[in-house]
């Protein structure tokens, strides 16, 4: 019955659309709007998932950079929370190696953190308004923090599938979903980084 109970889980895993809730219209689009997520989406590592991410979202960003990175985050932030309910689920069905379980836990605790720090990040963006000097300064760096250390905590979770002994389908499944989250919170990190960069430098489209 546990394998039973892995096998559908891991199967909903590989089925489930990650990208679908985030795209309803196309990249393609010729739009100003579009460009620009275009444009600005150069700047991330992985473009063609950002691009993919925020298309849907042109008519609120308009052309604004400090826009287009808290809808980067809350793209972030969904995938986030989506792959912490997957990950507690995995804690809950037996069968899987103790080794697994540990790390398992350990995701779990990595991904709940990752979801506070990312709703901070965005509660903290969406505030700042048009925010100048020293403010601006503190309240984008504490943006940037909680940017970063939530990357780490979704890189850690990964770590602590490292290794021949973790083979298997519980860490294929959970790769791919805390992959995919690292991947976007990765593009939204960059997003805030060049909207700060930009936005100090004077030339901010906001």
């Amino acid at each position: 019955m546990s394998k039973l109970n892995i096998f559908f889980l891991l199967l909903f895993s590989f089925y489930y659309p990650l990208h679908a809730a985030d795209s309803t219209t196309t990249a393609t689009s010729s739009t100003p709007e579009a460009t620009f997520i275009k444009a600005e989406c150069r700047a991330t590592r992985y473009p063609a998932l950002c691009v993919q991410c925020l298309s849907n979202y042109t008519p609120p960003v308009q052309q604004s950079q400090r826009q287009l990175a808290q809808a980067a985050l809350s793209v972030s932030l969904t995938r986030a929370q989506s792959a912490a309910s997957f990950v507690s689920k995995l804690a809950r069905i037996r069968g899987i190696k103790p080794m697994e379980y540990q790390a398992v836990k350990d995701c779990i605790q990595n991904m709940g953190d990752t979801v506070d720090q990312l709703s901070r990040a965005m509660k903290e963006l969406g505030a700042m308004g048009r925010v100048a000097g020293q403010d601006f300064d503190w309240r984008v760096s504490n943006v940037q923090t909680w940017v970063s250390t939530a990357l780490t905590n979704e890189n850690t979770c990964m770590d602590g599938f490292r290794g021949s002994a973790m083979d298997g389908n519980v860490k294929v499944a959970i790769r791919r979903r805390v992959l995919d989250c690292a991947q976007v919170t990765s593009n939204a990190l960059a997003l805030v980084n060049r909207f700060a960069s930009r936005h100090k430098a004077g030339d901010s489209l906001d």
